[in-house]
């Protein structure tokens, strides 16, 4: 899914509404059905129920939704705040509820005052858009402050008031609504994708509210959500003919004394992705656990017996993987280095090599164009420095993927994916039992099966991420978010690739 800044939502509108054509104002109106139907599978009829409107079309949609729960015979309150001129699609909506309901609206204008509502009462906020461009104040700050102290649920439309659209700048808490739902409109908002953020946004879905499709394709953005169609498309099928030396053979250097499970998860991961041959390069202490826990595997020996020194022939591999629990020791810190420089074809890049990396930077201008990086946010901030928020830290990712020639997957909720043309990617699968030992040793391996099986860098790594996200979602299908494990994990990869192609 392609979206949008929020400086550019409003053009999109603007397009819709003349190229559809479509009354402003009958556009507010699909909206307002659209949150309506979501707002009645969440809210039961009869519910009591507070509307919070402001002056601008945020407060447009929450009138127009009030009129529908009214005529739906929800016990609804509505409360309209302003200080200034309404919207001219607000002004509408206002008309129209007190045609049909006269004596439903009170207004305040720059005094609020608390209404008295039940515990169970489901607050609505419609007080500001996603266009507002600084902090909450006066009445409003007052409202915001009541809702979010009421300890009502919490309902925001489109975005909670007072949060930014990307850059979340405003420190004053209390001036953003905390919503425990957030129905938004058409597109994400890229600050939902923010850990900081979660308290505001709660649990957040989308909703169609039919902006015209070729205006969406026209207007450009760098910003897309990874859902399941954009995954499927670039899906290979396989022939009737393939063969093991047809499905890609890809080179893992992973392990050293006491880590051989990195070698493990990490290879049978590649293998589960479809790669038809997998080597494991690692120190000899490792080599029986390896070919004992997954004899599929090929195990290629290091001279060293506790720790990766060396590489032999590289040129045969289709795709190469480096880092997963080879250890910070000099010995292989010097075969990164040698190893980087003698790559010719772009590579995983994961863990202690990241972390031998950030000892020495100079090593990212080596590195073969379009290799994979897959930091965690430490490991990101050891190589690129430290972030005071999430927007500065996809900031610098976007940055460093241009500068380097590479593809940065940021790893986390919303796993981010910074291409070198400056596109950045999030991902909408995967779920917090995934905070667990070893599962990025298992997006390492995905993706380096994939890049084996002749995907390019930027496929391997959007489907990769996607797949690793999903079969973590349907391991909690059967698991707990605390129980869940990486092998479980790994025991789903191939019900993702069925489930995407369902």
């Amino acid at each position: 899914m392609k979206f949008f800044a929020t400086s550019l939502v409003c053009q999109l509108d603007k397009l819709t509404i003349e190229k559809e054509p479509i009354a402003s104002i009958d556009l507010m109106e699909r909206a307002a059905e659209a949150i309506y139907r979501e707002f009645i599978e969440l809210v039961p009829t009869g519910s009591s129920v507070c509307v919070l409107a402001g002056q601008g079309n945020n407060g447009g949609d929450a009138l127009a939704l009030a009129r529908m729960l009214l005529k739906d015979d929800y016990d609804v309150k509505i409360y309209l705040i302003h200080h200034g001129d309404f919207s001219v699609d607000c002004e509408k909506n206002r008309e129209r509820l007190l045609y049909e309901f006269p004596d439903s609206l009170k207004v305040y204008n720059h005094e609020f005052v608390a209404p008295e509502i039940l515990p169970e009462t489901i607050i609505v906020d419609g007080l500001f858009g996603s266009g507002l461009s600084r902090p909450a104040a006066g009445v409003f700050a007052d409202a915001i402050k009541w809702m979010n102290e009421s300890g009502n649920i919490i309902v925001a439309i489109d975005i909670p008031s007072g949060l930014q659209g990307e850059e979340n700048k405003f420190s004053e808490e209390l001036a953003i609504v905390k919503a425990n739902f957030t129905l938004t409109l058409q597109f994400p908002k890229l600050s939902f994708l923010f850990a900081e953020n979660e308290k505001y946004v709660g649990e957040w879905k989308v909703l169609d509210i039919g902006i015209l499709p070729k205006a969406i394709e026209e207007t450009h953005s760098n910003l897309f959500y990874l859902e399941k169609n954009d995954i499927l498309q670039l899906i290979k099928s396989r022939s009737k003919f393939a063969h093991k030396g047809t499905c890609g053979h890809a080179l893992i250097f992973a392990g050293s004394k006491g880590m051989a499970g990195a070698s493990v998860l990490s290879s049978k991961a590649a293998l589960k992705s479809g790669a038809g041959l997998v080597t494991v390069h690692g120190p000899e202490c490792n080599r029986v656990i390896v070919q004992t826990a997954i004899p599929e595997v090929i195990f290629q020996s290091d001279a060293k017996e506790d720790y990766i020194s060396e590489f032999q022939d590289i040129d045969k591999y289709d795709a190469i993987a480096i880092g997963p629990g080879i250890g910070l020791n000099d010995e292989s810190a010097s075969f990164v280095k040698n190893l980087i420089e003698k790559l010719d074809k772009s590579c995983v890049v994961d863990a202690d090599a990241l972390n031998i990396i950030a000892k020495d930077v100079t090593l990212l201008d080596l590195l073969p164009e379009k290799s994979v990086l897959t930091p965690h946010p430490k490991e990101f901030e050891r190589i690129f420095g430290e972030s005071a928020t999430s927007f500065e830290r996809v900031m610098k990712a976007q940055e460093a993927a241009q500068r380097y020639n590479i593809i940065i997957v940021l790893k986390g909720a919303n796993t981010l994916i910074a291409m070198p043309d400056a596109t950045l990617y999030f991902n909408s699968t995967g779920n917090s039992g995934m905070a667990t030992a070893g599962t990025g040793d298992v997006l390492t391996g995905m993706i380096a099966g994939l890049l084996a099986q002749g995907y390019s860098p930027e496929d391997a790594a959007k489907i990769g991420v996607f797949l690793h996200g999903l079969a973590g979602d349907l391991a909690l299908e059967e698991e707990s978010y605390e129980s869940l494990i990486t092998e479980d994990l790994i025991s789903k990869i191939g019900a993702a690739f069925v489930a995407l192609k369902a």
